[in-house]
């Protein structure tokens, strides 16, 4: 006699049968029950934007554990990491001239550590890079957000620049993630480090997301014109939806491998 399935295999059996459309419903609706049970338990909605910070900080000790004890970085996009110093230089740069908080320290010391894991990769640990996996080209990502922010950007008071430089740092944090998923693409093995560190983003980034959207419904829309006016207000929220779903089927198949007890990611086809 066969033993019954675990719950979560036949759950996610049944997921994986479901053609995209239903796939992408499920989605949507998982992501408003948790923005449903965040709203209930968390009372003060700034603490998730912390909480998104946090875990961001987690991921990036996992990732500087994995680079000093196996002294390998196989696996990890340099590009990647180059895209995120990037994005977070620009925005601490905004913080120093615009609204300088907690939050402009938090960046510098994620900014100082991703530094360092870029000067591993390019120099300590050289040898185990793979650089033929990671050829996803960052100017497909950098010079189109680069164009969208000079079109579409805050209307605050602030200088022009500034505001150009803000709007750049949000759209490519929303995509710099990318050419790590396109690593993981190449390879179809996820070693358990790069994949803690991996889901680490999705989590700070849905809660970074909810943050956003409890917040607008906090104030019923009135936190979208306070932002600015035009297109500005709605594009913040669609990068932050956009950075966190681009995460939201590796984040799947990584709950799905630890509850099926997988020290190794395994990835289909076309997942990322």
């Amino acid at each position: 006699m066969r033993p019954p399935k675990k719950t979560i295999q036949v759950v996610s059996t049944w997921v994986r049968r479901q053609p995209p459309k239903v796939k992408a419903f499920l989605a949507v609706v998982t992501g408003m029950l948790a923005l449903v049970l965040l709203r209930a338990i968390v009372h003060d909605h700034d603490n998730l934007f912390v909480a998104a910070e946090a875990v961001h900080s987690i991921g990036i000790s996992v990732l500087i554990y994995k680079l000093m004890k196996e002294k390998t970085c196989a696996g990890l996009s340099l590009k990647a990491q180059e895209l995120t110093a990037m994005f977070l230089a620009v925005r601490l740069y905004c913080s120093l001239v615009m609204e300088y908080d907690i939050h402009t320290l938090l960046d510098l010391a994620t900014l100082v550590t991703t530094l360092w894991v870029i000067f591993m990769i390019r120099f300590k640990l050289k040898s185990s890079y793979m650089e033929d996996k990671d050829n996803f080209a960052t100017y497909y990502v950098a010079v189109p957000c680069a164009v969208l922010a000079l079109i579409i950007h805050p209307s605050t008071s602030h200088h022009v620049i500034n505001r150009i430089f803000w709007a750049f740092c949000v759209y490519l944090e929303a995509v710099s993630v990318l050419p790590q998923l396109r690593v993981m693409q190449n390879t179809k093995i996820v070693e358990p480090f790069t994949a803690h560190y991996v889901f680490a983003l999705g989590v700070a980034r849905f809660l970074s997301c909810a943050h956003w959207v409890l917040q607008v419904l906090d104030s019923r829309g009135h936190l979208l014109t306070a932002l600015g006016y035009g297109l500005w207000p709605s594009m913040v929220l669609i990068s932050e939806i956009v950075q966190t779903f681009i995460l939201a089927d590796f984040c799947y198949y990584y709950v799905k491998s630890v509850f099926g007890g997988q020290l190794v990611l395994r990835l289909p086809s076309g997942v990322v």
